[in-house]
């Protein structure tokens, strides 16, 4: 099944620094069709203003990656954690047991990112926050951010989660394959450009949602990046 989600579809907040499109209910937006998928709970569209942010705010049992498209956010936590992640990179918080944090845009350019959060495999771990950079080039996806056994030794940052969070660049006309192994569900998004998938297409930031396919054949009508998350259905 490929479920195509629409970027216009998605439910939206905004105020006066913050326009944010929220593929599945959050919030202020409910669509009991749009629970979530799998372990996957949050894929919220961020736009953050220059000089604004989130203010610091708790977090349980929680795996909350963040995933910058353009400028950079700042993150501060009360474990001590401090760090910048700009496109390019990727941080990975650990909720845990609780975790307060603040993430703000010290930039002088709007910052747009995704933030995607996964349901833990166990409740009560210890808190924590990692950050890396991952080069973004040709050469189809990468694991960026996993929990699944294969890949503890890929590089990724960890996840207390048996999901991986995938990203990497197409240019027009590249081919990259997706095998997802039985009982497994996919997510993927566009960052800019357009895509098909088993030969539905998905303009930038529209959702699509993969179940019960076992091999997955991506493609790049226009140079693309995407990013694709990988959970237990």
């Amino acid at each position: 099944m490929i479920q195509l989600r629409p970027f216009a579809t998605l439910g939206a907040f905004r105020n006066e620094w913050l326009n944010a499109h929220h593929h599945f209910s959050f919030g202020g937006y409910h669509d009991p069709e749009r629970m979530g998928l799998g372990r996957l709970r949050v894929w919220n569209d961020d736009e953050v203003a220059p000089g604004t942010g989130f203010d610091p705010h708790p977090h349980r049992d929680m795996e909350i990656v963040t995933y910058i498209r353009e400028g950079a956010i700042t993150h501060r936590d009360n474990l001590g954690n401090e760090g910048r992640t700009e496109a390019g990179d990727v941080q990975v918080m650990h909720a845990g047991t609780g975790i307060t944090h603040a993430e703000y845009n010290k930039e002088d350019v709007p910052t747009r990112l995704f933030q995607i959060w996964i349901m833990p495999d166990k409740r009560g771990v210890a808190p924590g926050w990692g950050t890396k950079a991952f080069p973004r080039d040709n050469k189809g996806l990468s694991v960026v951010a996993s929990g699944r056994p294969a890949d503890a030794n890929t590089g990724a940052l960890p996840l207390n989660a048996d999901a991986a969070v995938l990203a990497g660049t197409l240019a027009e006309g590249q081919t990259t394959e997706l095998t997802l192994a039985p009982g497994r569900a996919a997510y993927l998004v566009a960052v800019n450009g357009s895509v098909t998938v088993n030969g539905v297409t998905a303009q930038a930031r529209d959702g699509v949602a993969i179940a019960d396919e076992r091999s997955v054949t991506i493609t790049a009508t226009k140079a693309t990046e995407i990013v694709v998350v990988d959970v237990a259905a």
